[in-house]
């Protein structure tokens, strides 16, 4: 089984700068593609960034520039570096890693969501 914990949200103010980051533990043979998403209240989820394992990113427009995707192998872990903060960014960030598990499955994993609050 896969597990993703995240880790790095909280209250930042406007202008401001977070760091989240995303491990993945369990049977894992290899990663692919690996992004955050985010839910603002009362809106859907929408792709925040993605990396693959060539290392290509694909950001949303509302935070290209101001937002950069990074990702460790060996660590297993997704870096999402987050600069000039709006108030527009608060919702709940939760990372994705798509897997090969060690028997071989592909699956997607989720994690559990962390809170990014950015005061005007």
């Amino acid at each position: 089984q896969v597990q993703l914990v995240e880790s790095g949200g909280g209250l930042v103010q406007a202008g401001g700068s977070l760091r989240l980051s995303c491990a993945a533990s369990g049977s894992i043979l290899s990663i692919l593609t690996m992004g955050w998403y985010r839910q603002a209240p009362g809106k859907q989820r929408e792709l925040v960034a993605e990396i693959t394992p060539t290392r290509n990113t694909n950001l949303a427009d509302s935070v290209k520039g101001r937002f950069t995707i990074s990702r460790d192998v060996a660590k297993k872990t997704v870096y999402l570096q987050m600069n000039s903060l709006k108030p527009e960014d608060t919702a709940v960030y939760s990372c994705n890693q798509e897997v090969i598990t060690g028997v071989g499955r592909r699956v997607t994993a989720w994690g559990q969501g962390t809170q990014v609050t950015v005061s005007s």
